[in-house]
């Protein structure tokens, strides 16, 4: 497992968010980012996004152990780690 490039793809999703927010050039609230970007990504757990996320949104959750939550002191999503790591593909550097 890629621990780092699971992070990346949640900053990519995060980044994809960012951009539809800017290029939307209005005021966008999160129920259009989850049916607009977020709700088709391969990477969520539609499934517990809907039972745990929030209402309204405010966490997603991936089918890795990372999602995005929104910060609303920026009106933004990043990354955050839901789930446990498993030790055998850590690596030390």
């Amino acid at each position: 497992m890629d621990y780092y490039a699971m992070v990346e793809e949640a900053w990519q999703l995060s980044d994809t968010a960012r951009d539809y927010v800017k290029n939307a050039g209005r005021e966008v609230d999160n129920t259009e980012l989850w049916e607009k970007v977020f709700a088709s990504s391969p990477l969520i757990d539609l499934e517990r996004t809907r039972a745990e996320g929030g209402q309204p949104l405010q966490k997603i959750f991936f089918k890795n152990p990372y999602g995005l939550q929104y910060r609303a002191d920026h009106k933004d999503w990043i990354p955050f780690r839901h789930g446990a790591l498993d030790p055998a593909y850590l690596q030390v550097i």
